[in-house]
């Protein structure tokens, strides 16, 4: 597909979109999720159900850390404290189990570290070449961490993570507060500009902000539920994505 001469600032997620890190954060959670759920069942629990890919996508994928796990716990009829941001992963509260998970990350990160998309860091070179702002957004609070890693921090002009988020008390996708903060930021109004997500959550986002283009990302079989969801258009990669020429730009 080419990319409307009038868009002029293009906002991507950062997981699954930009860096190798969305199978990362779901090896993490099912790391998570399982030991809870079978330390629950040797407690006289119920029967474990293992955390599964649809899971991921349904409950956690591109939410903030502790509205996954809530979320999750939910559509397993479990309720657990809320508890706060400074609870050690050993305690039983949302935030004690979000915390853990954040760990297990952390240990793959240091392991292992990421590898970007290089696709999208030439789409998103190109389009910085046509005069199109650029922005990334996480819910993750590592998400600087995770850019520098995959050396894709210099390719957007904007970033807006979790850390952001906390601060200016954004709530997460689907509400879509982290993406119009970034557009405010480029200095561009929804109407103007694209996102790129490949995370159910992010594109209704996407719609809900009134954004002008949604672009999905259909990296495991879920483009049916990215278009249903509110993708504009679904992309196996941003390969197949065109950036017109400079000149027929607007500046």
């Amino acid at each position: 597909m080419h990319l409307p001469e009038t868009i002029r600032a293009v906002i991507f997620d950062t997981d699954g979109v930009v860096t190798r890190t969305a199978d990362v954060h779901a090896r993490a959670w099912k790391r998570l999720f399982d030991t809870f759920l079978a330390e629950r069942a040797a407690g006289d629990g119920p029967p474990v159900v293992p955390f599964s890919d649809d899971d991921y996508l349904r409950y956690v994928d591109g939410k903030p850390r502790y509205d996954g796990v809530e979320s999750f716990l939910a559509s397993r009829g479990i309720t657990l404290p809320r508890g706060a941001p400074t609870d050690g992963p050993d305690q039983l509260t949302v935030c004690g189990l979000g915390n853990r998970k954040n760990g297990y990350f952390h240990d793959h990160l240091r392991e292992h570290g990421v590898e970007p998309f290089a696709s999208t860091l030439r789409f998103a070179a190109d389009l910085r070449a046509a005069g199109v702002a650029t922005a990334v957004i996480s819910a993750s609070e590592n998400c600087a961490e995770i850019l520098e890693s995959a050396g894709a921090t210099s390719s957007f002009d904007v970033r807006v993570d979790g850390l952001d988020a906390n601060r200016l008390g954004l709530p997460g996708k689907p509400d879509p507060a982290i993406f119009l903060e970034a557009a405010r930021r480029l200095g561009v109004t929804p109407g103007d500009a694209a996102i790129v997500e490949d995370a159910i959550s992010g594109v209704e986002a996407g719609r809900a902000g009134g954004f002008a283009l949604v672009v999905g990302v259909d990296r495991v079989g879920q483009g049916d539920a990215l278009a249903a969801h509110g993708a504009d258009v679904v992309v196996p990669d941003l390969a197949d994505v065109v950036v017109g020429p400079p000149a027929r730009r607007p500046g």
